[in-house]
Order: structure tokens, then sequence, then C-alpha cells
């Protein structure tokens, strides 16, 4: 954290280690075969819910970190969470029961959920304030939880790290210093985190630990119910100083910051051959804590502000770094994914009232790369060589290397500017496969990348192009797809819903046969074609009871009946129930005669969006339009009768205010499908 000193006051502690899997108290490595955790930063509960349903139980990711989920000073900047002004579940995140719905939600997807807790300090705002969720407060005084009494006497800023007291005792950036030694204080702290496993999480990433000292940490945890259920993980930033990582080990995993470091000066020079050599960097290299004990990563939310370590910003060398990570079979991963930022204080894209706006990968600048291809693909690597030690190393002495693991997978990492054309190696069994780094099997081969055949040996030849990785595993043989997404089986129920109602967001609320029913308010539901979003329900096809929801209390559920669906296919549309795929027809079928079919980028990030508009001469709708519709990633859409005019003059709105006029000038869209994006109208379907 003190690298962060240096910034504004609040270059705030959260070096928010990215967290990784789950373990009783005794053994702090996270159990495998799913020990990667997806580092959300900054997203907000309702997103996380959906990824989880969408992308990170599907992917193989064991875990989701969130950021600190407790009421926290107001501001914009990205450190807010990281200041305190209660313990309340409230933030600009979103609220108590988003919370919890998201955690049930994640569950159901097979993922769990670990919270950031901030627990060493409260805020660093000297003239006090009120909190996000109305809370006052003063530096030192926070009523009905903490009063003057309740921190440290040293109410000033660390100045010497060689000083043990100093570290645990003083402010760091301002932040007030809680009394951790107190029994008072690790009661109320301890309550907290209670409160949050009494919601579900199932475990903790406990930011600024190296400031408090490791027997006030006994004194806490031994407060916290269900420990044995719970993976806690820590960040201690190893430096040369008198605190070090171990004298945490009893209380959960340690971030192991040099690991990250030599990524950035391997990845970031060029020359990653030493990284394989000998045992490889892990518990054999000097001052790297052991196997059980390391979490590692390749950034986290503050190195990649600080310029630490690696971050997005260094594209393809950064995904070669994760690639590794993932991988190397040292330590329990985390993958960062925030939003990209120009200023390092900048916090997310934020609505009007402060909360932040739901994250949707490829707007408002979200990184998502937990959800990227070549980082996404590896999760599933990792969980198929789980358990496995590295074998079959080489190196071309310098910038490209290669290992197996086991008999389970390999990997190539070319970090040249040339291409590496050979023979490898391996000790995977014969067989046809899929380079994961670009593509997953499918029923017929491979998604994309082609195909890579292993001879009886072990052996294969490939090209592996500059700054580029290949990897192949057993669960990924090219023509061996069970992807219910994409490739449905014969048990399953492929659900169509029809997005007439406008909603933002869908949920299908099921129980398969007289099973048990889903979590409130469901499993979200994805755009599938314009006008559709849909789901598939393993083993749904022999019969499923649903009801559709937009996850924030607006339901049809067939008036009380709810729906019965059945078969490979169901649609429901205007509360009727149909059978026939609504998508089975390509997207570019040319839209009905004497029509506009608008699309309109969702790069702006409204929850809503509307199109006001005027056919030909004719009237205008009444403000603020008509709503548009999911249509794929990134585009909503309205189709728009233009009975003999050959276009409309339109302008878009969130239905809260929000304007895209065109610059004043409207915009002027003809028949066909046109699309609107950055203020140009082009032809073409976006979706197709």
């Amino acid at each position: 954290m003190r690298f962060l000193a240096s910034t504004a006051l609040i270059a705030l502690i959260g070096t928010l280690l990215s967290a990784t899997a789950f373990a009783a108290p005794a053994t702090a490595a996270a159990p495998g075969p799913k020990d990667t955790t997806a580092v959300l930063f900054s997203w907000t509960w309702n997103a996380i819910a959906r990824e989880c349903t969408d992308n990170l139980g599907p992917a193989g990711y064991g875990f989701v970190q969130t950021s600190p989920p407790q009421e926290h000073v107001q501001g914009p900047e990205w450190w807010t969470y990281y200041q305190p002004v209660s313990y309340k579940v409230e933030s600009r995140l979103g609220t108590r029961a988003e919370f919890k719905a998201m955690v049930d939600t994640c569950h159901a997807a097979g993922v769990k959920v670990i919270a950031d807790a901030v627990i060493n300090h409260m805020s660093g705002k000297s003239a006090g304030g009120t909190g996000w969720a109305g809370s006052s407060f003063q530096h030192y005084d926070y009523p009905g939880i903490y009063q003057s009494q309740d921190f440290h006497s040293c109410r000033r800023d660390i100045s010497n790290y060689q000083n043990r007291t100093e570290v645990q005792e003083c402010n760091l950036v301002n932040l007030s210093d809680l009394n951790t030694s107190s029994s008072y204080v690790q009661g109320k702290i301890a309550g907290y985190l209670n409160d949050l496993v009494s919601l579900g999480v199932d475990g903790f990433r406990i930011d600024a630990v190296k400031h408090i000292a490791a027997s006030d940490m006994q004194g806490i945890m031994s407060k916290v119910n269900d420990r044995a259920r719970l993976y806690v993980v820590q960040e201690v930033i190893r430096a040369n100083e008198p605190i070090q990582p171990e004298e945490y080990t009893s209380y959960g995993d340690i971030h192991e910051f040099a690991f990250a470091r030599k990524l950035k000066e391997a990845f970031g020079g060029g020359t990653i051959n030493w990284l394989v050599t000998g045992n490889g960097i892990g518990p054999s290299w000097a001052g790297f804590l052991p196997q059980a004990n390391a979490a590692v990563f390749v950034d986290n939310h503050d190195t990649e502000r600080n310029g630490e370590t690696l971050s997005y910003k260094d594209g393809t060398t950064y995904d070669l770094a994760q690639i590794f990570t993932l991988a190397w079979n040292y330590g329990s991963p985390s993958i960062h994914s925030g939003y990209q930022f120009s200023d390092k204080e900048a916090g997310p894209a934020l609505a009007g009232n402060g909360e932040v706006i739901d994250p949707v990968c490829g707007q408002n600048g979200w990184t998502c790369k937990h959800a990227q291809t070549n980082i996404e693909n590896m999760v599933g690597f990792r969980n198929a060589a789980s358990g496995t030690a590295v074998t079959n190393t080489w190196t071309n002495g310098s910038n490209a290397i290669a290992f197996g693991r086991g008999d389970k997978g390999y990997v190539v990492i070319n970090r040249g500017g040339g291409s590496v054309d050979r023979t490898f190696q391996t000790s995977l069994p014969a067989g046809t496969y899929c380079n994961v780094i670009v593509g997953l099997p499918t029923s017929t081969g491979c998604s994309a990348g082609g195909t890579v055949s292993v001879a009886a040996n072990g052996t294969f030849t490939a090209s592996v192009g500059a700054n580029a990785a290949l990897a192949l595993h057993l669960g990924a043989k090219a023509g061996t797809s069970t992807d219910p997404g994409t490739n449905p089986g014969a048990g399953d129920l492929k659900v169509y819903y029809s997005t007439s109602k406008g909603w933002s967001s869908y949920n299908v609320h099921y129980r398969v046969g007289s099973g048990a029913w889903t979590a409130v308010p469901g499993v979200g539901m994805t755009a599938a074609c314009p006008g559709w979003v849909s789901k598939t329900i393993t083993g749904g096809a022999a019969g499923i009871t649903a009801a559709f929801n937009n996850g924030s209390g607006t339901w049809d559920n067939n008036g009380s009946k709810d729906y019965a669906l059945s078969g490979a296919v169901a649609t429901v549309n205007g509360g009727a129930v149909g059978s026939v795929d609504p998508c089975a027809t390509t997207p570019t079928t040319p839209p009905p005669a004497d029509t506009a079919v608008v699309y309109y980028s969702t790069t702006a990030g409204w929850s809503t969006t509307n199109v006001h508009y005027r056919v030909g001469t004719g009237a205008w709708t009444a403000v603020p339009g008509v709503g548009m519709t999911a249509a794929c990633t990134g585009w909503v859409m309205k189709s728009i009768p233009l009975n003999g005019a050959s276009g409309i003059t339109a302008a878009f709105n969130n239905g809260s205010g929000t304007w895209d006029n065109n610059g004043s000038k409207d915009y002027t869209i003809g028949a066909g499908y046109q699309q609107v994006k950055g203020g140009a109208v082009t032809a073409g379907n976006p979706c197709a």
C-alpha cells in the first residue's frame, strides 16, 4: 500500500489483491481443480450475477471476487470503496438485497464469492462527512460503531516502514487506523464479516493486512463463523521491511507480489526462458511463499496504477503473462478485470445519481480480461491440468518457452518478434486437439484456429507466431463439444423469450420436472437474435415450469399460472408458447418491405434506450419515444414500418433526459437494416 502514499490523500489502500479459492483455516492453499478467481473490480452486484451465469460458471472459474461491499465515502474516484464509514452492505455497487441475490445466482452457476474486506481502518476524510447510505461520520467518530478511543493514538501518516509499531498503529495515507488490538474493535470487525457470511459469501480478500498485527488477525478471525468453509487471502506486500508475509500464513493465503514483479521483468523485457529453468518460478526461489500459501496474479487494481506490474495497457505482453500464470503450477491465480483509465484516480462510469453503471463488455471502457478468449479458455486448461507436475520443458534460451502439465496439457509461449516453428515433445496421448488460445471444440472440430495433431509418440509440429501462444489439453479434443449453449444435448431445452417488454435484462426462474426452483430471480438470459433472448436448460426437454422477470421485481408468470415448457425448443411471446426456433433464419434475411430496422449502439451505457422519431413528414412520437430491445451484444433495435415513406427522422434517449440528437440535427435513417453509432448512420445489420 505504501506505493500509493505519494498519490492523493486516498490513493488509498486497496491493494486489492485478487483472491483465489477456498480452504479450511488449517490449509491456506485453494483446493483444485477450480482455483481461479475472477476479480471483477468495481463491477455492480447485478452485473456480477449476470457474469457468473453467462461466463464465469461455463468457463470454469471457481471464484469471483467483489469490490468492498460496505458503506463508503462519497466521490467518483476508484478508492471510495476502501474508505468505510459503516458496515452497512450498501454501496454505489448495489444494495444489500442485490448483493444477496448476486451470491445466490453465482452459487447456482457453480461460482463461489469472495468479498474484499476493509478492516484495518475507516475513512481518510479529516473533516468527516456523510457516507453513501446517509451515515454521518467524523475522522475518528462513527456513531453507533466506533468512537475516538477505538483508534490508535498515532494519528499521523506512516513515515518509517522499518518501524513495525509505526506501520501497524499509524495512519496509512490519512486513513483512520483502528485499534485492532481492542477486543471491542475485533468484535465489531468480526460482526461485519459474519454478516457477509450470513449472506452466503465463501471467504474474504483482506485488505492492508501488513498494517494489522498478526496477533490482532488471530483475535479477529477467531470470532468469525463457519471458518471451516471460508477461504481467506491476505494483502501483505513483500518488501525489505520487518513485517513479512510469512507472519500471516496461519490465517489464509498471501498474495505473492514477487511473482507479479518477476513476470513484469520477464515478459516486459522479452526474455522469459529463466522463468522455467531448473524448478522454475515458485517456492524454490528465495523470497517466495510456499505453494501451500501462495496466491498469484499478474496485476491488481493498485499495481496497474502504480506501474509495479504489467497491466492491460501492455496489450499482448500482458495476455501472455496471464496465459503463463494459468498454465504454471504455482499458487492459486486471480485475473484482474477492471476498466480503462488515463487518470489513475478515475473511477468507473457512473450514472447521474452516483451509482456505477452496470458493466457491459465493450462499453464504458471495461476491459473484461476475465472473458477474453485467450484468458478465459486457459481457465479450462488449468482445471484440466490440476494436480499435475511440469514436464517436457523447452526454451530457445531467450524469448520462447514450452512445457507440459503431466499428460493433461501442453503450452507454448512465444514472446519473440518472429514465429517459432518446430516439433514439440509432449506427454499427451495421441489425438486431434484444439488450440484453446483461439478456439474450443465443436461437434465437428474447433471453433477457430484449426486443429493440432499429436502423434502416438506425443509429438506435434506447429508454427507459433510472434507474441502468441498455443495451448492443448485433454478436455479440448476436436469434435468433442459438450457445451449445451452452443451444441445442445438431446435432453436439453432451449428457451426463447420475446424482448417486446423492453426490459433492460431478462431472467428465467424455473425448475426441471418436480425438482427445486432456481434461486430468485433465476438465471440470466442472453441476446439470441433481434427481438429474442435465450437460455439453454440442461435436462429440460422432458419439461420445466418457468416464469420470467427483469431482475428488479417485474414478472411474467403467465397470470400466476407459470409456463409449462418442454421439447428441444420453446418460445414465449405475449403469453403464447411456441416450439419453432425464432432465430433459425439468418439475420441477413432482407427486412420486411417498407421497413426501417434501426440498430443503436449501447456504448453510452444507458439502462434503457428509446427512439423518438417521425416517419417521413408525419407526426413525431410522444416523448421519449418507443423502447428499443436487446439485439446482440452492444446493440439494441427497433423495427419501424415506413408506410410508403423513404425513411425516418430520429433521436435517441435514455428515458431520463439524456439525448443523442446528432448535435441537434437529428438522424436521417433510410429503409432496411441501418445502424447508428458514434454519430454516424451506416447501412447493415451489426448482429449478422
